[in-house]
């Protein structure tokens, strides 16, 4: 198209960079705050000064653009600084997962190239031991939250306060192209070496702006409001925190940063400060609700969006029970994360508590600018309303377009021009997903496949039941059979056995809710069921820890 010739002379659109997300809350809210603990407190304007400090003390150590500097802390507002600081100036924020095993954390940090890490002193002696094998580390920034520097052989620069407290409080950010990496996180590595999942500028924009939107536009039962205040459940070295303090800082809402996840404190800063926004694995709800503390609180401000896993029937209803509005969410480490969530219509907000236990357990409704297809064995997609279930893919955006250092496989990933998920699913015809299994983990018993989300969602309901997972086990018979273990209420242990929950279970596949041949579920009551690192149920290591047991008969 010819433009007029008293157009004027277009100029240069600004590139959606991360630095962008501050102009709004410093203006709008300035005066909102940021808390750290019982420790800390600052304004948006003390905040934005701080971020630019930290601009100086990086620089002073040389790091540029395209550097990598890595991040081990709790969640805290130094965390929240380094979100937005590191990718400002150009770099790389790489943000540790401080609860691999050593040896996978020195994998990470020596693939990532870091140069520059700032660590809390809880991780030091981690650190120690793997820095000898990390020659391109040249400074390290302490982070204690008493000020105290512990004695260490590790190249320290100083203490984050001190530094910041010694630098300029004004800084030039620079400009550059919006497709510039701005973070870096490696997935679990349950299945050989972490991965590295890395985003851009303008991914991490686009996935702020659009996700923001879905949950500011719908309202019921999870949303996000001007007067909200927010505190994360979900580690921030995971998927920026499922990229939810973005999202937060772009409102100016107030902000609660919890540190170490000890549960007595988590429900007093609930309390204290009246969070009304959230997010988090079904196991931190799990560890919240169940308590003793949580038992007079008043939880009517609460809202949660569940994610990592699916969202059980009986843990929704459970949280309802005690006023918590919940909701699940749906995304991958690969997607930065929110492609959907799963949000009322209005014309639900009123329907009765079956009905929206219903909606809100399904894994969502994409959120904009999100495109989904559920495609068959032969990769060809199937039609909207379709029964059969096959592999979710997506396109979005802000989904990572491989892995760092191109992984083997990661071009299977996106074979199609769609990511694969690796998720079976289907789409109703009101447009949510409902996933019904891992692929790895969907149960093949004679022939058919059997859902292990579908026996968790069934068995979750019994009032005894605190937490379920259920696996495949190899069967001369049937090929695999399910296999649940279940971690009882500690008010039913000991009145409560398998077999009150295997009969329970029979009720659902006598009208016909699942496949008649669960039947063949066996159930273990077990102490814990092992999780991963973030949280997420451990399916590899119950798989392994099964095989020797032996057989039950239904």
């Amino acid at each position: 198209m010819q433009l007029p010739t008293d157009y004027p002379a277009p100029g240069r659109p600004s590139e959606l960079l991360i630095h962008r997300l501050l102009d709004r809350p410093i203006a709008w809210a300035p005066g909102q705050k940021i808390h750290y603990r019982d420790l800390h407190e600052f304004t948006y304007l003390e905040f934005h000064e701080r971020v630019q400090r930290l601009a100086h003390v990086l620089t002073g150590l040389g790091v540029k653009h395209g550097d990598r500097v890595g991040v081990m802390d709790w969640d805290s507002h130094r965390y929240l600084e380094c979100f937005l600081t590191i990718p400002m100036l150009g770099a790389v924020l790489h943000t540790i997962n401080i609860r691999l095993a050593p040896e996978q954390t020195l994998y990470t940090v020596q693939h990532a190239g870091d140069e520059v890490l700032l660590v809390h002193p809880d991780f030091l002696p981690l650190l120690e031991q793997i820095a000898p094998h990390l020659p391109r580390l040249r400074a390290v920034i302490v982070l204690p939250d008493d000020g105290h520097i512990p004695a260490s052989p590790l190249p320290f620069v100083g203490e984050y306060e001190a530094l910041l407290a010694a630098a300029p409080a004004r800084f030039d950010f620079p400009e550059f192209d919006e497709t510039t990496i701005a973070t870096l996180f490696y997935t679990t590595g349950t299945t050989g070496d972490p991965k590295g999942v890395f985003f851009s500028h303008r991914q991490i924009m686009l996935h702020t702006l659009a996700a923001g939107l879905a949950l500011a536009a719908v309202g019921d039962p999870v949303s996000l409001r001007a007067r909200d205040v927010y505190m994360p459940l979900t580690p921030m070295f995971h998927v920026h925190a499922w990229g939810v303090p973005y999202i937060a800082t772009l409102l100016g809402l107030k902000q609660i940063y919890p540190g170490r996840y000890e549960p007595t404190q988590l429900i007093r800063w609930i309390g204290q400060h009246q969070v009304t926004f959230s997010h988090c694995v079904p196991t931190i709800l799990q560890m919240l609700l169940n308590h003793p503390t949580s038992a007079s609180m008043d939880w009517s401000h609460f809202r949660v969006i569940i994610g990592g896993s699916a969202l059980p029937k009986g843990l929704a209803h459970q949280a309802m029970q005690r006023g918590i509005r919940v909701m699940s969410g749906y995304g991958m480490s690969e997607t930065c994360p929110i492609v959907a969530v799963a949000q009322l219509r209005p014309e639900d907000a009123a329907a009765p508590e079956e009905r929206q236990l219903e909606v809100i357990t399904r894994a969502g409704f994409p959120v904009p600018l999100v495109q989904m297809t559920v495609r068959n064995a032969d990769d060809q997609p199937l039609p909207i309303g379709s029964p059969q279930p096959g592999e979710l893919t997506l396109r979005a955006p802000w989904l990572t377009p491989g892995y760092l250092k191109d992984v083997p496989g990661s071009n299977d990933l996106w074979r199609t021009g769609w990511l694969h998920t690796g998720d079976l699913a289907c789409i109703d015809d009101e447009g949510y997903i409902h996933i019904t299994d891992r692929l790895k983990d969907v149960i093949k018993i004679g022939g058919e496949w059997i859902s292990s989300l579908e026996l968790e969602n069934a068995l979750s309901q019994h009032p005894a039941v605190k937490e379920v997972a259920v696996v495949g086990r190899p069967d001369a018979k049937w090929d695999e059979r399910p296999h649940a273990e279940v971690v009882l209420r500690e008010n039913h242990r000991g009145s409560v056995y398998a077999k009150d929950l295997s009969h329970f279970l029979r009720g659902f596949i006598d009208r016909g809710v699942i496949h008649k041949r669960a039947i063949l579920t066996e159930i273990s009551l077990v102490d814990a069921i092992p999780k991963t690192s973030v949280g997420k149920v451990d399916k590899r290591s119950m798989r392994s820890r099964i095989k020797s047991l032996p057989t039950q008969e239904p």
